[in-house]
């Protein structure tokens, strides 16, 4: 069995939970309260070791300093939700893209927006794969899996929603 290594890191969304694998690429980021969210395991070793330069990049993100995520990380879901995940990887902080854009810039047919939300709403990189960037074609913020709450405190922390804090 593949040992799952762990550590928590403080943020302004509360203590993230972020997981790795042997090799040190992060598998996971959760937010306390997370729809589907990673608990700890039996058996996980908790080690800060590897979590070094995503603890360090979080700091500097939260604390205004850096704009994008430069870590290895290791990912499985199907194709389609990994076309997806890929497709969040390239939103720009600041700004915002809607479900139904993420179908168009992989393919998909318009349609497949609830299957695009789908994928999004499972995406185990929380804030450094940023699916805090999508909303509703309408523009409202919707959903989060950790949260419309920190969902708003990202896009506020941004600069996209000015100063409206929860």
């Amino acid at each position: 069995m593949t040992p799952t290594y762990w550590t928590n890191v403080a943020s302004p969304l509360g203590p993230l939970l972020l997981t790795a694998g042997p090799d040190g690429e992060l598998t996971s980021l959760s937010v306390p309260g997370q729809k589907g969210g990673r608990v700890v395991g039996d058996g996980w070793r908790r080690d800060e070791g590897p979590f070094r330069e995503a603890g360090e990049q979080l700091a500097a993100y939260f604390a205004g300093e850096l704009k994008e995520f430069r870590l290895a990380w290791r990912t499985e879901g199907t194709a389609f939700r990994e076309k997806v995940w890929a497709a969040l990887d390239v939103i720009p902080y600041g700004s915002t893209v809607t479900y139904g854009e993420i179908a168009a810039r992989i393919g998909a047919p318009r349609a497949a927006v609830r299957a695009v939300g789908g994928a999004i709403g499972a995406n185990p990189l929380l804030v450094v794969r940023p699916c805090h960037r999508v909303i509703g074609a309408d523009g409202t913020l919707t959903g989060y899996a950790g949260g419309l709450d920190r969902k708003v405190r990202l896009l506020t922390h941004e600069g996209v929603l000015g100063e409206r804090v929860p």
